[in-house]
């Protein structure tokens, strides 16, 4: 096998990946098995960078037994529909757009009464996508939450946490706002664990987390002093219990909701599989679950690949290294990229010489960070193709160093997201 051979060999693997983490026919299902004769009407709301593909799948199997909806989706993640209105908005900085449609949201699920169905259609992207800031904290002020959280490494936990209490409709409150009606969510996870609290910062299930849990995350990353003032005020009057705290496990609102996990992770990593092993490789899937700092990440899998080269393990060539989850970058420099762009430039330098070994990582959304790429391809030659690597990866200039060696993986919006897909190849 060549290298040039092994590059489209990882294509073809990230693609049937993708395609089985499609939501569309997991949303059909499900809904074929309601019962939509006992509703009185029937409304879709959501957010999420599936959320096109979700309420499409929706429209096709309620049709006119859909009295209305809005689903917020990120720009350019669009479709084709009748019955609920899709809302373009800001992502991963929430924009004005997303609060309006947040907004209206909020006005669906409160207008429902006991013999309604409220359909919430929940996918990756969705914290971003679904901006509700408590009063009297601004737009504004959130979106210097989010960019001090993206800075600092927080993982999505610790994100969503912090999200959930500055909003009016994360962590069950928009359950707490449909409630006395029926709630039915479907999520689409990109977190590791499928915690359905955590996937879109759960608005339809119970939160766990706290006050006292945020104010922790923000010591932790050594962000708590820089928070805008009515921010640090809102977290201190939580502490305080001056404010109610999401709804928790337990809460009387939960009889009438339930949460269903219908696409994740775990199922393309399986759909990548056995792409491979069609292919003709041995394929061993690392986790699910692989989460921390990008580059410690991408060094564990080069020196995986070193292994197979020098020794045949863990698994004799041609193998296939499969992984998945969502790690996190901390940025030092001031370059463009995203983790799974970093991901492989940090790998390159790992496997750099070595013959017939592939690297590839991308997000299964389409989509990496603030860029147009979903990730990036490198192989044991591309060290010697451009040599400052290591200087992009300081300045964490992972798009403009694969830009110039022509090696983005560039699929445009999938329609789903469930986090990523990494893959070491070697013939």
């Amino acid at each position: 096998m060549s290298v040039r051979v092994l590059r489209r060999q990882a294509l073809s693997i990230f693609r049937a990946a993708v395609a089985a983490a499609h939501p569309a026919a997991a949303v059909e299902r499900y809904l074929e098995r309601i019962d939509r004769a006992k509703y009185r009407g029937i409304f879709v709301v959501g957010a999420g960078k599936a959320g096109a593909s979700m309420a499409a799948a929706a429209e096709r199997v309620l049709g006119k037994r859909i009295s209305g909806g809005l689903v917020n989706v990120k720009d350019g993640h669009v479709a084709n529909l009748r019955r609920i209105e899709l809302n373009e908005c800001g992502h991963p900085v929430p924009d004005e757009r997303g609060v309006a449609g947040a907004e209206r949201i909020a006005q669906i699920a409160e207008s429902a009464a006991r013999d309604d169905l409220v359909l919430c259609l929940i996918s990756g992207g969705a914290s971003a996508l679904l901006p509700l800031p408590a009063p009297p904290i601004s737009l504004e002020e959130k979106q210097e939450v989010t960019r001090l959280l993206l800075a600092c490494g927080a993982d999505i936990h610790e994100f969503n946490a912090v999200r959930k209490h500055l909003s009016r409709i994360k962590g069950g409150q928009l359950a707490r706002l449909a409630w006395p009606a029926r709630v039915e969510a479907l999520l689409l996870s990109d977190v590791i664990g499928d915690d359905p609290g955590v996937i879109g910062s759960g608005p339809a299930a119970p939160d766990a987390s706290t006050f006292a849990g945020v104010a922790r995350i923000l010591e932790k990353y050594g962000i708590a002093k820089r928070l805008p003032a009515r921010v640090k005020r809102r977290i201190a009057q939580g502490l305080g219990g001056e404010i109610a705290e999401t709804p928790k496990p337990g809460d009387p609102i939960f009889r009438r909701v339930r949460n269903t996990v219908i696409g994740s992770n775990r199922m393309a990593l399986a759909a990548a599989t056995r792409r491979a092993r069609e292919l003709g490789f041995r394929a061993l899937v690392l986790s699910s679950e692989i989460q921390g700092e990008t580059r410690e990440i991408a060094r564990m899998h080069g020196a995986i690949a070193r292994e197979i080269v020098r020794s045949g393990q863990p698994i004799r060539p041609p193998a296939c290294i499969i992984s998945g989850g969502e790690t996190t970058v901390t940025l030092r420099g001031k370059g463009l990229g995203g983790r799974n762009q970093e991901f492989v430039l940090a790998a390159a330098l790992e496997i750099a010489g070595l013959p017939d070994t592939v690297v590839f990582s991308a997000g299964t959304d389409g989509s990496d960070g603030p860029t147009d790429a979903a990730g990036a391809l490198a192989d044991g030659g591309t060290l010697a193709r451009k040599r400052e690597g290591a200087a992009y990866l300081d300045a964490n200039d992972s798009y403009h160093y694969f830009e110039a060696l022509g090696d983005l993986v560039k699929t445009g919006p999938t329609l789903t997201n469930v986090m990523d897909v990494r893959l070491v190849l070697v013939g």
